[in-house]
């Protein structure tokens, strides 16, 4: 059957479920809008541009035309879908235009939040969250050799940019409100995360927040009392799902303020759908709601609607939130729950930790990796684990998801028959030894 389907937002979510539509739809007609210049980019890779590791800005982007003329789309950049109507199954985009559409995909992303500070200069204070927001903060090195950073915000992006930041020879501090470094992780983890970093050089202030700028934004007054001196800043306190457009449609949102999706990503109304960094889900293993901004559910959630698009019923089963983290020498993989969030959602559970070797300790070039899992003290049920080390922490996290997905627990963990030589691991893989630990730890009735 022949329709016409707007896309709202390129990137991973429109950009993929275009694709994945043309795939499987080769007759409808299908359009896409994006307020931006470019179709699709590579937001992870953005830090690793600034540092030099990636040389080529081109490296990061999606030719909008021949995007287009893969996927036989039409694509509308610098075009921005400024209202929804939703009776005449239209959209308005640069104030004065309209489009119709039979089925419209909402993919509008996400925005860095930008924190309304006295004195903030944005000549010299940055996110990082778009092609602009990169380009203008390589433009800025460029131009004035800043010999000093302050980075707010110690997650994903501002521990990637420090070590991006240190690569390119500026002395680092940042700042982050909480008690630890990376929260997806526990405190313990954070530590490691913490020292490693400070062995880089990394000045890290913790317990304290931004307050204002002085000093014609060279300054950062901080809530305790101190001051930190930084030619430029880079804000990285997080970011807020694009929902205006949703909201002002009378699309339901959801407890976490992004737009609420059925199994199928349909919102409240049936022929509007929605994906990626706007929408909430329910986390995959306590089926609670969950904003959680990452490449991979956006991918999958393009299937989803590209399938019930066609008529299959496929649905989404949920977010665990799995990802890895590049911090210097360290890697850093997350996935499920952390002891926070299950002490938040009020669920009993015991941990398992150890501290062991990536590979056999008489095999050149073995580094120290920890490895901690969160589980039911009964069934053994694995809500979360987190790996921090050296080599081999993606293949651990890994298998630990593919565990958790399967539905494996703990008393299965020492029953995998993972691979071994001395280059890779041991005879008893580190996974095979929580195993045991955390079975022994298991509370019987």
């Amino acid at each position: 059957m022949t329709r016409k389907i707007v896309i709202v937002g390129g990137v991973g979510g429109g950009a993929t479920v275009a694709a994945q539509l043309r795939r499987q739809d080769k007759d409808s007609e299908i359009i896409i809008f994006d307020k931006g210049s470019h179709i699709a980019f590579s937001n992870c890779g953005m830090p690793y541009y600034i540092g030099g590791v990636v040389s080529e800005r081109d490296h990061l982007l999606r030719e909008t035309d021949k995007f287009a003329k893969k996927y036989n789309v039409t694509v509308r950049t610098q075009s921005e879908v400024t209202a929804i109507n939703r009776s005449q199954k239209q959209v308005q985009y640069n104030h004065e235009h309209v489009e119709s559409y039979d089925k419209l995909i909402l993919a509008p992303g996400a925005s860095a939040i930008v924190p309304d500070i006295e004195g903030l200069n944005t000549d010299r204070a940055f996110p990082l969250h778009t092609i602009p927001d990169m380009d203008s903060i390589y433009a800025y090195i460029e131009a004035n050799k800043p010999k000093s950073v302050a980075v707010v915000g110690a997650g994903f992006v501002g521990l990637e940019m420090v070590e991006n930041f240190k690569e390119i020879g500026l002395d680092c501090t940042i700042i982050d409100r909480s008690s630890q470094v990376m929260k997806l992780v526990d405190p313990d983890l954070g530590s490691v995360i913490q020292e490693h970093i400070e062995k880089k050089g990394v000045e890290v202030i913790l317990d304290d927040g931004l307050a204002s700028f002085t000093d014609d934004g060279q300054t950062l007054q901080l809530n305790s009392g101190k001051s930190v001196q930084a030619d430029m800043t880079l804000l990285a306190v997080g970011v807020k799902p694009n929902t205006a457009l949703a909201k002002d449609a009378l699309l339901n949102l959801g407890d976490t303020g992004a737009i609420s999706v059925n199994e199928f990503m349909q919102t409240n109304d049936p022929d509007i759908y929605a994906l990626g960094d706007v929408v909430e889900t329910n986390h995959y293993l306590t089926n609670t709601p969950s904003h959680i901004a990452l490449a991979w559910p956006a991918h999958r959630q393009a299937f989803i609607i590209a399938s019930h698009l066609d008529g299959e019923q496929v649905p989404y089963r949920g977010t665990l939130g799995s990802a890895i983290l590049k911090v210097f020498d360290l890697d850093v993989g997350v996935t499920g729950h952390s002891s926070t969030t299950l002490n938040e959602l009020g669920i009993n559970f015991k941990e398992a930790s150890l501290e062991a070797r990536s590979h056999a300790g008489y095999y050149p070039g073995s580094e120290k990796i920890h490895i901690k899992i969160l589980f039911d003290p009964h069934n053994g049920k694995i809500y979360g684990a987190q790996v921090v080390g050296g080599h081999g922490v993606d293949k651990r996290i890994a298998v630990l998801v593919t565990a958790i997905q399967g539905k494996l627990t703990v008393k299965d963990l020492p029953e995998l028959e993972l691979p071994y030589a001395p280059p890779y691991s041991s005879p008893k893989d580190p996974i095979n030894i929580l195993g045991y630990k955390a079975s022994a730890m298991l509370e019987t009735e």
